[in-house]
């Protein structure tokens, strides 16, 4: 027996919220076994992020040859990459041993909820040219959107529908657009893939404590993708287009529950500023 397994690629998070400890909770959480290669060190918390220590690529890449060597993965996220010299160490690889890494989900994390840089410019290149077409997902938020196309920032969903099709053109199978920066009612994220455009519609919740959603959200994709990817190699199938939107809705509703069980938390000596984190493990004991 083997349980369905996933491989983050991300930055550390010392408080919990985001980053790699942000995507283990969340393997966790959804029953999928978590595995993990940390490219940088941050000094981060709910006020911000105070600095950035990057891991060496070439301990990245040792990394990810113990893991990709021994584990047979089936779903893989990539969060922060920091330098352009991580991101070519990790194109090198995921080049050489892409069908190791089983389905790839990116995102492109370039800036922090807390408005902190966390992609340095020399990488944008390598994470456009090199990473992106290897993807079958990106997830970008619309300021990472805009800052990709060297676009204006979408304003309503019509401009998103836009840049979901510029977005799609860089490579990759897939793009899911967030739009929780837009204000309204209801989030509105835009799929688009080669076939389709739909509209992925749910709850905006008003609070603060919305630190790591991006990299729950990938990390949740990531894990429904790989629990769909051993159900399918049992079955000696591949995983058609529409299980790919269900699997994304699943992993939004999973992120919806996290942030709407967190609303109430004053994790933070200064809960009055900052970003709280989303409940990861809302799932554990329901």
């Amino acid at each position: 027996m083997r349980p369905p397994i996933a491989l983050s690629v991300a930055g550390s998070d010392p408080s919990g919220g985001a980053g790699i400890q942000a995507d283990l909770k969340t393997f966790t959480a959804l029953g999928v076994y978590g595995c993990a290669v940390i490219t940088s060190l941050t000094a981060q918390n709910t006020q911000g992020v105070q600095g950035v220590q990057s891991v060496s690529g070439d301990f990245v890449a040792a990394q990810l040859t113990s893991v990709l060597d021994d584990l047979p993965v089936q779903a893989t996220k990539v969060g922060m990459l920091a330098n352009a010299e991580i991101a070519s160490v990790v194109a090198d690889v995921f080049t050489q041993r892409r069908t190791d890494l089983g389905r790839l989900v990116l995102d492109p994390v370039m800036i922090a909820t807390s408005g902190d840089r966390l992609l340095d410019e020399a990488a944008i290149s390598v994470l456009t040219q090199r990473i992106i077409p290897l993807a079958d997902v990106i997830t970008p938020n619309l300021h990472e959107a805009a800052y990709l196309l060297g676009a204006n920032l979408a304003t309503d969903v019509d401009e998103m529908r836009e840049q979901a099709d510029e977005l799609l053109a860089l490579g990759a199978r897939g793009v899911v657009l967030k739009g929780g920066h837009l204000r309204g009612k209801e989030v509105v994220d835009v799929y688009r893939d080669a076939e389709r455009t739909e509209l992925l519609r749910g709850t905006m919740f008003t609070t603060q404590n919305t630190h790591g959603t991006g990299c729950t959200l990938s990390s949740a994709i990531a894990a429904q993708f790989a629990r769909l990817e051993q159900i399918n190699r049992e079955k000696g199938e591949t995983t058609p287009v529409a299980d790919d939107v269900a699997a994304i809705c699943e992993a939004r509703e999973y992120l919806a529950s996290a942030i709407e069980n967190a609303i109430d938390w004053r994790l933070s000596k200064h809960p009055e500023s900052g970003h709280g984190p989303v409940n990861h493990l809302v799932t554990i004991g329901a």
